[in-house]
């Protein structure tokens, strides 16, 4: 295993961050061996089989290429929870978590009715159900991988929720949507003219569907669901939105436009205009 370590090591150097390195070789000793940190730390003179040493040159072949750890493993942590991550799925994110937080921190305790548009993996809507069990919780999306994947990550987390297809744009297939109390969402946001700012692993291999939207309607997905939070949520419900950095004032006075209320912006750990919320007002 030591040796392995320093392989590990030689053939990452220059392609990532060393610090970013030792939580990769982490991750790859825990996928290939089953260990936890602490078994980690304790078993570099343990000896590895012709099998596990082709498993660390494949997961390394495949890293060069710079193809996330994510789906080379085929699952994540996310908010303290197990995730199935899967090519033509959007890998959660940590400015994600804090989205859930903020939601949990405004929400607790209550049966609420929450509605999680854009669901992508799910990990919205099934940390929202884990943390707000009395909840009732929806999630919709339009691409069957990914209401494939939402429906394993609720399963593999015991959490009942719906998941359904949904096209927020084209508002198909007709669904009888119930009132909710929270709608929640992380479209994609990213415009068109910053690609260039995005990493290889990125730009590579998660979907462009989840992430892009056209330089000339980079609100396009926040304006189609905030009409539609007018229409589904109850008088005072709540509309979250993970958002572009450099969007957060056009988002606000969108939102204004339309008549919400006490619309607040909220940075993340970083600093960076991250997420807002707003009430409905009728």
């Amino acid at each position: 295993m030591k040796r392995a370590v320093a392989f590990l090591r030689k053939e990452l150097a220059g392609i990532f961050p060393s610090q970013e390195i030792e939580s990769l070789i982490f991750l790859i000793f825990e996928k290939v061996k089953g260990y936890s940190r602490t078994q980690f730390l304790l078993s570099k003179e343990k000896e590895l089989s012709d099998e596990e040493l082709l498993e660390i040159n494949n997961i390394v072949a495949r890293l060069k290429k710079h193809e996330p750890i994510q789906y080379i493993l085929g699952t994540t942590e996310f908010y303290g929870l197990p995730f199935y991550t899967v090519p033509g799925v959007l890998i959660p994110r940590p400015e994600t978590e804090e989205l859930v937080q903020w939601i949990i921190e405004e929400n607790q305790p209550g049966s609420a009715s929450i509605l999680d548009i854009c669901t992508g993996s799910g990990c919205i809507a099934v940390a929202l159900k884990k943390n707000i069990p009395q909840a009732h919780v929806q999630a919709v999306d339009i691409s069957p991988v990914c209401i494939a994947t939402a429906i394993r990550n609720a399963q593999l987390n015991a959490t009942d929720i719906t998941v359904a297809e949904y096209d927020i744009l084209k508002q198909i297939p007709k669904v009888a949507f119930p009132m909710f109390d929270i709608i929640v969402s992380n479209p994609p946001y990213v415009r068109e003219s910053e690609k260039g700012m995005m990493e290889k692993n990125v730009l590579e291999y998660e979907p462009a569907l989840a992430l892009f939207v056209s330089d000339k309607e980079p609100l396009l997905f926040y304006e189609r669901i905030a009409d539609f939070s007018l229409k589904h949520l109850h008088p005072n419900g709540r509309l979250y939105f993970e958002i572009n950095e450099a969007l957060g004032k056009q988002c606000m006075e969108m939102l204004h436009g339309k008549g919400f209320l006490q619309i607040m912006l909220k940075k993340d750990l970083n600093g960076k205009d991250r997420m807002i919320r707003a009430v409905c007002p009728f």
